[in-house]
Parts: C-alpha cells; sequence; structure tokens
C-alpha cells in the first residue's frame, strides 16, 4: 500500500483519558476525532485502563499510520549534561542511562530511554517510560498491522510544536494536563531544568509555587517578571496573579494546538470508557 493513501491515527495516551484523531485517505478523506475517559482500578498499572480504551477507540486500524503521544504521568526526565568525550551512539546511551540511575536509582532499569538530539557543548534531555508499557503497545500496533510512525513523550512534542515561539536567550516552558505538571526552563538554546510532578493543589497555585521553587533553586538570575510559556488545554481559564512577578504567555492562542492533544473535556463530550 502506497504512504499516501495510508490513514493516519493520531493518539494522546494518558491514564485516564485517550484522545484519538484518525484520518482517511482516499478520494474522500475526512477526519474523526474521538475523546473518551476511563477509570484507574486499584491494583493495576494505571495504563492498562487507558489501553484497553484506546483498543475500543481504535477499532480496524489494519493498515493504518499511528503516532503515539505518551503523557507526562508515564514518563520521567532528566537533562543530561554537556560532555566532550562522548563520540558514539552507544556511549551517548551509556551515559544517559548513567545519569538516570543517578536521578532515580535503580528503578531506572526497568525503563526504556530515548535521548533527544545530542550536543557536547549544550547535552540533550532523556525521557524514560517503563518497559512494559512501550512493550504492550508496540504488540498492540503489531496486532493490528499498524505502522507506528512513532511514540513520544508529551514533552517532546509539545517543545518541538512551539519551540520557534520561545526567547531564545531565556526561558520557561510550563505543559499542564489533569494532576500533572511538567516545568523545563532552557537558557541560551539549552535545556537547564525539567521538573515533572504530581499536582496536588489546583492549576494555579500548583503553578506559582513551582515556579517560585524553581526560580529559588536553580536559576542563577531572575527579571523582575518572568514570562512563562503556558500550554494548558485542560485549564482554558488559567491565570496567575498580576502581582505575582510572573506573566503567563498562553500557548492555546498562538496557533493550533496538533488535533489530537488534549483539551477541556465537558460532561457532553466525554464518552466513558
Amino acid at each position: 500500500m502506497s504512504l499516501l493513501w495510508r490513514d493516519r491515527i493520531q493518539v494522546f495516551f494518558a491514564p485516564e483519558r485517550v484522545d484519538l484523531v484518525r484520518s482517511y485517505r482516499g478520494i474522500k478523506p475526512r477526519q474523526v476525532d474521538r475523546h473518551a475517559v476511563c477509570e484507574r482500578i486499584p491494583g493495576v498499572p494505571a495504563w492498562e485502563p487507558a489501553l484497553t480504551l484506546l483498543k475500543q477507540l481504535t477499532g480496524d486500524g489494519a493498515g493504518a499510520e499511528i503516532s503515539i503521544v505518551i503523557s507526562n504521568h508515564f514518563v520521567r526526565y532528566a537533562v543530561i549534561p554537556p560532555q566532550s568525550r562522548i563520540e558514539t551512539p552507544a556511549e551517548l546511551y551509556a551515559y544517559a542511562a548513567f545519569q538516570m540511575r543517578e536521578v532515580y536509582g535503580e528503578r531506572a532499569a526497568a525503563w526504556s530511554l530515548s535521548v533527544s538530539s545530542w550536543d557536547p557543548g549544550t547535552g540533550a534531555v532523556c525521557a524514560a517510560i517503563e518497559h512494559t508499557l512501550v512493550e504492550q503497545l508496540q504488540e498492540f500496533v503489531a496486532r493490528h498491522t499498524m505502522r507506528l510512525k512513532n511514540m513520544e513523550p508529551y514533552l517532546a512534542g509539545a517543545f518541538d510544536h512551539w519551540y520557534k515561539r520561545f526567547d531564545n536567550s531565556r526561558a520557561w516552558f510550563a505543559l499542564i494536563e489533569t494532576g500533572r505538571l511538567c516545568l523545563a526552563s532552557l537558557e541560551d538554546g539549552a535545556w537547564r531544568r525539567i521538573s515533572n510532578q504530581r499536582m496536588w493543589h489546583n492549576a494555579e497555585d500548583g503553578l506559582l509555587a513551582a515556579l517560585e521553587r524553581e526560580a529559588l533553586l536553580f536559576s542563577a538570575r531572575r527579571e523582575a517578571v518572568e514570562q512563562v510559556y503556558l500550554f494548558a488545554p485542560e485549564y482554558p481559564e488559567l491565570n496567575l496573579p498580576a502581582d505575582c512577578g510572573w506573566r503567563i504567555i498562553p500557548l492555546q492562542n498562538e496557533g493550533s494546538a496538533p488535533p489530537h492533544y488534549p483539551h477541556y473535556l465537558s460532561a457532553a463530550v466525554a464518552e466513558a470508557g
């Protein structure tokens, strides 16, 4: 089958929701969007109900090309510092694995690692996802005879989509989904810090507390008013106090997001899994 004629399936995969967009190719192209929620099951991995839901939403995907974005709930990140002696991909992977063990301990042995584009002068970012989840998603794709185009962490996909919008010298980037805040800082084109944490408070309080903490502990300097680029589609009204020292630049207003990215689900549009 020609790649030009493949249906395309784009998925956002999270603990309690799956967002799926299927583009049908052919003489009469059309697009079908499906957004559904599910409940966690005590005693089983958080991804299992979502995987069951994904199988239901996909239906007959035979021959389709599929892309999967993995929620930050299922990903752990670490900034990989510059290292001039790294010369091969194998050395880079070993270095990234070492750094992940330094940050997360021996549990990192159960994770699949991926590393962003490497620069010996600015370093890279390593993302880790549980081996079993990766294997189950790959098995699902193979069983349905689909072609896996890519499987990427939410932070990576969102950053690639909007990085040209960021200030080249200094940027704070916040990515919020239900119950999770991922906050990254960049300076002179290099990643400085990534914090990926649960949100125990409301989104506004959680974001402000995280920004203040990261700026206090890990930022060498601070402007009178710092800008933070924010993508929080499930929180369309999120804002910060005018006098808090931070100004939000909402990315959801800076051009359209990829259609399968999460967005606010009202009770009227959410499908039960």
